[in-house]
């Protein structure tokens, strides 16, 4: 079921702009992402909620051609100017809905949010068992996280670039946060 949910994520993720990506592991993901990160000219990411080991993996692999990594770990009272020099920045999701397309962030913390809001580029990383079909069936996990976290937690719902309708209805992308937006989903295959 998961297959056919990734597939039906990443279409509806086109739909709304994003670019998404299926890759069958974390080696794929890592592949992936350096490639989107080599095309988009980047010199400066910036990594945060994204699961050991494919953190350092991914971390590892983008020193390794040439590419400033920022985070995972960010102090307080640095943000956001630490995360000013960051081109694309690169989460991991809680989840994802795929009948709309959308990634779903929790964050405890700021850096979280500020890491894929900041940047002109995000990219947004999620598990293919960690889809939903719907809105209605993500509603139980969402009750879990908020009974997990009683206080501090933020959940952002990401359905590809920021867009913005002016008074005579001109769409624009990234006006309030990254023009780009890029889902990797884990554990999917074309």
């Amino acid at each position: 079921m998961s297959a056919s949910l990734a597939h039906q994520f990443a279409e509806s993720f086109r739909a709304v702009r994003g670019q998404a990506h299926l890759a069958p592991d974390d080696a794929a993901v890592v592949t992936v992402i350096t490639g989107i990160v080599r095309d988009a000219g980047a010199t400066c990411v910036a990594l945060a909620a994204l699961p050991e080991p494919l953190c350092a993996h991914l971390a590892d692999a983008l020193r390794g051609a040439g590419v400033e990594v920022l985070g995972p770990d960010y102090a307080t009272a640095t943000l956001p100017l630490a995360l000013d020099r960051a081109e694309i920045g690169i989460t991991g999701m809680a989840f994802g809905i795929a009948q709309t397309g959308t990634l779903a962030e929790v964050c405890t913390d700021d850096a979280v949010r500020l890491v894929s809001g900041l940047p002109r580029t995000h990219i947004g990383v999620v598990r293919a068992e960690d889809l939903v079909d719907t809105l209605l069936n993500a509603a139980p996990r969402l009750r879990g996280l908020f009974a997990e976290h009683e206080k501090n937690v933020t959940v952002s719902f990401i359905s590809g670039p920021s867009r913005t309708g002016d008074i005579e209805l001109v769409l624009t992308l990234g006006v309030h946060g990254p023009e780009t937006a890029h889902a990797v989903i884990v554990g999917a295959t074309a």
